[in-house]
């Protein structure tokens, strides 16, 4: 039988420092809860909001790997390798930490927030060469696009693990199965917005749910919805 934990949006951490409003799915920084470390190989999925002209001043990561998905407004990257990028709504964005890297993350905008997901995985392998990538999305809907995975040849962005990330909007009424890639990964679905039931539990917008010890979830569309589903190494 499956093991499933339900995580309502409310119960996020929430950090508000001004600049930077933060929801928090895992513990990090000053939200700590012993039951939320990780859901695997998943330790972080943040839910930013960044003020205008206001952003984070250049800090270092090494070996993880970090995914970003802009849902309002653009972010301007810039890192100790030269590199320099923006990366707007409808797009994905990975960075492969491996060795070590510093760099910042801004929304240069002179007036409009920017809201963003940020996600960190576990990397399979250590002390890798830093790295970036970045694609555009498909805008269809009743799609369930993969935006990230293993293959470096595969559809979307590739990291260092094993573990595949999918995005999608759905109309009310449609109803999909997603079936696990590995044996031993477990999903974690987050709604962005809508109305879902996933395996027979509703879910509204920002909730989550973690799921392992099975081969596939079901997922239903109560009202028009935008969800990822994060499949990763749990066991």
């Amino acid at each position: 039988m499956a093991n499933t934990v339900y995580y309502p949006a409310e119960t996020r951490g929430d950090s508000n420092i001004g600049w930077l409003h933060g929801r928090h799915s895992f513990s990090i920084g000053p939200f700590f809860d012993q039951n939320r470390m990780a859901f695997g190989a998943l330790k972080v999925l943040n839910d930013d909001i960044v003020q205008p002209r206001t952003g984070f001043g250049t800090h270092g990561h090494d070996n993880i790997e970090i995914i970003s998905i802009p849902l309002t407004g653009s972010i301007t990257h810039k890192d100790d390798t030269g590199k320099e990028a923006s990366i707007s709504p409808g797009e994905v964005q990975v960075m492969s930490a491996g060795t070590g890297i510093r760099h910042s993350e801004y929304n240069d905008d002179d007036a409009q927030p920017i809201n963003f997901l940020q996600i960190w995985i576990y990397p399979n392998k250590r002390d890798v060469a830093p790295r970036y990538q970045q694609v555009k999305l498909d805008p269809a809907e009743n799609r369930l696009q993969q935006i990230v995975s293993p293959g470096k040849d595969d559809d979307g962005v590739w990291i260092h693990q094993e573990a595949w990330l999918h995005k999608g909007t759905f109309t009310p009424g449609e109803k999909l199965i997603y079936n696990l890639k590995r044996t031993g990964n477990g999903a974690y679905v987050f709604v962005i917005s809508g109305k879902l039931k996933i395996n027979g539990q509703s879910l509204k917008n920002r909730d989550a749910i973690a799921i392992s010890d099975t081969n596939a979830v079901t997922i239903e569309v109560v009202e028009k919805a935008e969800f990822i589903v994060i499949d990763v190494p749990v066991n």
